[in-house]
């Protein structure tokens, strides 16, 4: 039995899904007889459930009843190229759908979808992936560059690759190279290299110093 979203459900239910757990029966409504279960229970949540149960609004003792194995599962801007894999999933089913052919990524919106926050988790991936299926725009950052797409080998790939990936970075606010080149998790050096070589150019609020070119 899975349960979804399970810090929504009101207090009233989480008594009876913990006489459940604990009896391992159910009595059917308007019945005077209790039936026996053999399941298994599965739970998700959005929420720290010890948390919300210290805030009243869990039961405590529900909550040590389902934490038996927990496992977590990161929110998909954590899980880096799991985005990728992910949207051309959702775009190959959609494209199936709806008798399309299916897209392929440029290197430009592959940048994108990489850095991409994602709030609305895989809700918001599936549905840009469906607008991507149906010809549309990505439509996920208006201030992210729009690059053209790439033909060549894959030399050729990897450096419009790379070009994206530092130009969806230099789309978000940066004081200082340095901070760039945190984010992009290289050497201040090899950065200030690329942005020359890919003729890219930072203009942080705070400009840059010549300590950020050491």
């Amino acid at each position: 039995l899975f349960l979804d979203e399970i810090e929504s459900m009101s207090l009233d239910v989480q008594v009876k899904l913990l006489r459940l757990l604990q009896e391992r029966v159910v009595e059917r409504l308007g019945g005077n007889q209790l039936i026996p279960l053999d399941i298994r229970v599965i739970a998700a949540t959005k929420e720290d459930l010890r948390q919300a149960a210290d805030a009243g609004r869990f039961r405590a003792d529900l909550y040590y009843r389902l934490n038996v194995a927990p496992l977590s599962i990161p929110p998909l801007r954590e899980r880096g190229e799991d985005a990728l894999l992910l949207f051309q999933h959702f775009a190959e089913a959609a494209a199936a759908r709806h008798a399309l052919a299916p897209r392929e990524l440029q290197p430009g919106q592959r940048a994108l979808l990489l850095r991409h926050p994602w709030p609305g988790n895989v809700r918001e991936l599936q549905n840009a992936a469906e607008r991507f299926a149906l010809g549309l725009e990505l439509a996920l950052d208006s201030n992210a560059p729009n690059l053209p797409p790439v033909n060549g080998g894959l030399s050729e790939q990897v450096e419009a690759f790379e070009r994206a990936l530092i130009a969806a970075e230099l789309s978000r606010p940066h004081g200082s190279l340095r901070s760039l080149a945190e984010a992009l998790g290289v050497p201040r050096k090899t950065l200030h290299d690329k942005l020359r070589k890919h003729g890219l150019n930072f203009s942080g609020a705070g400009g840059s110093s010549p300590e950020d070119f050491d």
